[in-house]
Order: structure tokens, then sequence, then C-alpha cells
């Protein structure tokens, strides 16, 4: 796990593989994170999604054994390679998040932030 301080961006991502099931109006997919911030996050599909649509989103956090749930809008969508059968990235914005779930997820990430692995990186 890395993270990215060389983008000039509000809040740092850290690179860290969650699990995630995403769920949009006729699709559904089960996923791993490629980055996640505060407000944020990047996955991988294997399909084109429409950028501005709104999307479920279910994280589960491997060391609190909790499942998250969050609505969120797909912000940005990128093909990986110019290859035809190249899967696309997603940037997806964290547009409603409960309050109890968010703490869990900030606490997640600050701890990936001042363990003991990433500053002996």
């Amino acid at each position: 796990m890395t993270i990215n301080l060389s983008e000039r961006r509000r809040y740092i991502r850290i690179e860290v593989p969650v699990r995630v099931k995403v769920s949009g109006k006729t699709w559904h997919h089960e996923t791993i994170t490629k980055n996640i911030s505060p407000v944020g996050l990047k996955f991988e599909v294997p399909f084109k999604i429409d950028p501005i649509e709104q999307i479920s989103i279910k994280m589960d956090l491997p060391t609190y054994d909790k499942t998250i749930s969050l609505k969120g809008k797909i912000i940005w969508v990128k093909k990986v390679t110019l290859e035809d059968n190249s899967p696309y990235d997603v940037g997806a914005e964290i547009i409603y998040i409960e309050d109890a779930h968010k703490n869990f997820l900030l606490r997640y990430l600050c701890d990936i932030l001042y363990s003991s692995d990433y500053h002996s990186a």
C-alpha cells in the first residue's frame, strides 16, 4: 500500500485494496479498490459506466470486520489501456455515508497512515 502525495488534491489517496460491491441502476459488480480517500475511491470494472451515474457501494473493511454502506457518484471513467477488451478505471465521489460508517472508514484510513508498515516503507 502506498500514499500518493505527488498530486495536488484536497485529500490524500491511499492505495489500498479493499473489497467492494458496487451497484448501479442496471448492473452489479464486485471488485477491489485501487485507492481510497475520505471523499472518494477508485476501482476497476470490465465495462463502461455512465460518468454521472449514482451508485451504491458496500465496502468490507478488513481490520474492522465491518461492511460499510455508502452512496457515490461516478465522476470519471477511463479505459485502463487502449486494447479493445481493456477494463475501465472509475473514480467515484462519496455523496452519502452514515456517521457511524464514516467513523469506521476514517479510523481505517488513519490506522493505515499511522501504521508501522507505512512508516517503514
